[in-house]
């Protein structure tokens, strides 16, 4: 195989990595499963993104003694994918950090739990005694849903 008839299935796990990322990041309940499938997603991403600049036979952008290659490889993406790698390892140890707090104080890493503890949390700092999505809630608490319901909307 060249690498002319590479390319496509390279490009074609990519996006194959980007998909499988986003799935499970939508999926899954878990924080830690979301942060993994973030990293997948990033890496499907800077593959792709390498994948764009790529050119069979060509060399890196460098001249050498006056002499210009005749085909060079784009640098622009791969210095994007550097930078693009530096900062999701920063953004994938924030969410680590986040999610090891969490862990503490709620003690679970379940979304939906968190969530409904998190809603607790607040309701009680603010004094109000009905938690969220009790019958005490209003059923239409904003004004567009209210005349959307009475077909004005």
């Amino acid at each position: 195989m060249s690498g002319l008839e590479l390319t496509p299935i390279v490009c074609a796990g990519a996006l194959g990595l980007v998909v499988i990322g986003l799935f499970g990041m939508v999926i899954s309940p878990h924080l830690i499963r979301i942060i993994l499938s973030l990293a997948v997603l990033e890496g499907g991403a800077n593959l792709f993104m390498i994948m764009v600049g790529y050119q069979p036979d060509a060399v890196a952008p460098i001249i050498v003694n006056g002499v210009i290659p005749a085909a060079m490889v784009d640098p622009v993406p791969q210095a994007l994918v550097l930078t693009a790698i530096v900062i999701g390892v920063g953004v994938q140890a924030f969410a680590i950090t986040l999610t090891m707090r969490l862990r503490r104080a709620y003690g679970t890493q379940d979304v939906r739990e968190i969530r409904r503890r998190m809603e607790q949390d607040i309701s009680r700092a603010a004094g109000v005694t009905a938690t969220p999505g009790s019958k005490d809630e209003p059923e239409f608490p904003h004004p567009r849903n209210a005349a959307v319901r009475m077909g004005r909307g």
